[in-house]
């Protein structure tokens, strides 16, 4: 049986039927000529989300993705030290003295992950840093995400390489040379390394790395010259915080700020989220809220999918990819 008739035998009720709603709806938006912006939240690239995502990608399901510095960094983490990462089955019998343990061994821990810093950290460190100085030097500045798609033009770390390459996301995406946007970048591994690089003077120039209101300004452009009343484009949030945050007040800031009032509103929207829905928790803002400002329509497409992301997303894309 596919993925996709298991889905729809099986899931019936609850959060398993908003999955196959907000599927069916994906596939709707796409099919009649919409867009769609993934947003990336949590520890999804750690999670090896690119295994379902890169083929998204691969396939033109997905048009820009929004994502925090850690997903973008963590994509290339794991490319290139993944037989270094270490399994913690155990991790919720943990005492503080196993934690430190870890850190003894440079092992930093994602839930049941421990992501090494030798291998993932300074191995990229190395090739990053000349990109970082060059640019300085020159005069030349770029957005992170442009950083990380020049080293990997580059073929740097090619030979560091230890998971079938078609299972990074970002790989994909520099491939398509998609359009990403990376607000609160330096809230990241790879941000603090370039901050420390600024401190020490390594780097002169701090604003080398293009900042986030060029991440808006970018975007602005990007959707006002994608989106059309006859193609708009659709919101996919994984999780909460500034990378959803970010992108969906853009459509408020076009309409209200810009005066750009014949901008479609987002055509459609699902966030799969744990999060409590009460106690003024944004990223756990049900959809209608948004209503009221100005970012999605009554008539808009909306899902709310309570549940783990690491296991939902792969399979709304199976069902997308008709699998």
């Amino acid at each position: 049986m596919s993925i996709t008739k298991f889905i729809e035998k099986n899931f019936k009720h609850f959060n398993s039927r908003e999955l196959v709603d907000a599927a069916k709806a994906y596939k709707i938006h796409l099919e009649s000529g919409g867009k769609m912006m993934i947003t990336l939240a949590g520890a999804m690239s750690t999670a090896e989300l690119g295994i379902s995502l890169a083929e998204m990608i691969r396939k033109d399901k997905v048009h820009a993705i929004a994502t925090t510095g850690a997903n973008l960094e963590e994509d290339v983490f794991n490319l290139i030290a993944h037989d270094f990462y270490k399994l913690v089955p155990n991790y919720r019998d943990l005492n503080p003295a196993d934690e430190a343990n870890l850190l003894a061994r440079h092992l930093n821990r994602v839930t049941d992950t421990c992501i090494p810093e030798e291998e993932a950290f300074r191995r990229i460190e190395k090739v990053i840093l000349n990109e970082w100085m060059t640019a300085d030097d020159s005069g030349k500045r770029y957005f992170p995400h442009e950083f990380m798609y020049r080293i990997l033009r580059s073929k740097k770390l090619v030979k560091h390489y230890q998971i079938d390459p078609k299972n990074s996301w970002l790989l994909a995406a520099c491939k398509k040379n998609l359009p990403i946007f990376v607000p609160g970048w330096e809230d990241s591994t790879l941000g603090n390394i370039y901050s420390a690089h600024v401190i020490s003077g390594d780097i002169k120039k701090v604003h080398t790395v293009r900042t986030g209101i060029e991440y808006m300004t970018e975007l602005a452009n990007w959707y006002t010259n994608t989106a059309k009343q006859e193609s708009t484009i659709g919101f996919f949030q994984i999780g909460g915080g500034i990378a959803g945050d970010f992108p969906i007040c853009l459509v408020p800031m076009l309409h209200q700020d810009l005066r750009r009032t014949d901008t479609p509103l987002w055509g459609y929207f699902c966030q799969i989220s744990d999060s409590t829905t009460s106690y003024g928790s944004y990223s756990g803002a049900v959809p209608n809220e948004k209503i009221t400002w100005g970012k999605l329509g009554v008539n808009t497409p909306k899902f709310m999918i309570e549940s783990d992301a690491s296991i939902v997303a792969p399979l709304i894309f199976a069902y997308v990819l008709g699998k």
